[in-house]
């Protein structure tokens, strides 16, 4: 086993008197694309939250590259990346306006800002706000911010929401060269054909726990089916 990025150990998370997370235990290597898959409320964005230092747990400890957030949370912040699910931009601001103000707060120079919107093509939307922006091209600008100062880990919350299939490539490519430059991509996904082709390592929870973990081909074998929506038909509602 490599070295672990993200620990996370005896994790419990209550809402409103309900259990998200009971007990749960997750190790994630370095350089690894780990998809979290589930249905709703099986609690894959309570972890990712939990994970960035947004929620915190009511019961045990996370690390992030060593560090807990409680400790030291201008370190633990600097050591990752973010993207929600629904990221809100400032009210008639341009892209390159959003992504330098998230540059700035990261200490990013504006030629890292300027390749990160051409990474995700939205290097020519000139004085268009984001407010007018499509579900995609907001999604893709959520992205170049997670991804601007290349943090040790990256997490992204369903990115994939919204983007056509042109995008949708393009985003499975940047996700892998990510991982090529040793960085770790934590993802939640409700598309089991994009953690198929992507990820080294595929999560399913139900109710707060994991109830399977292991490659794409592990799982398939595991459960005698060649695609994972074959495997999986009737795990999840």
């Amino acid at each position: 086993m490599g070295e672990a990025i993200v620990h996370m150990e005896n994790i419990r998370k209550q809402y409103k008197g309900q259990i998200i997370i009971d007990g749960l235990q997750l190790t994630v290597e370095r350089g690894r694309v780990v998809a979290l898959c589930g249905g709703n409320g099986a609690g894959k964005s309570t972890i990712l939250k939990m994970i960035a230092g947004i929620s915190h747990p009511d019961s045990g400890v996370i690390t992030v590259g060593g560090v807990q957030w409680k400790e030291d949370r201008e370190r633990y912040a600097s050591l990752l990346g973010y993207m929600p699910d629904d990221l809100r931009f400032g009210q008639g601001q341009t892209a390159y306006e959003s992504l330098s103000f998230w540059g700035a707060l990261r200490g990013v120079p504006k030629s890292s800002v300027r390749e990160a919107l051409r990474q995700v093509g939205l290097e020519n939307t000139g004085k268009k706000p984001v407010t007018s922006f499509s579900k995609g091209m907001r999604q893709r600008l959520a992205l170049a911010q997670a991804l601007l100062a290349s943090p040790q880990l990256v997490l992204m919350d369903e990115p994939t929401n919204g983007l056509d299939p042109y995008w949708m490539d393009t985003f499975v490519r940047i996700v892998k060269e990510t991982a090529s430059n040793g960085q770790t991509v934590l993802f939640s996904t409700h598309q089991l054909h994009i953690a198929e082709k992507l990820a080294d390592r595929i999560l399913f929870l139900k109710d707060g726990r994991i109830e399977l973990d292991g490659s794409a081909a592990d799982i398939r074998s595991r459960l005698g089916a060649e695609r994972l929506e074959a495997a999986l038909s009737g795990w999840f509602g």
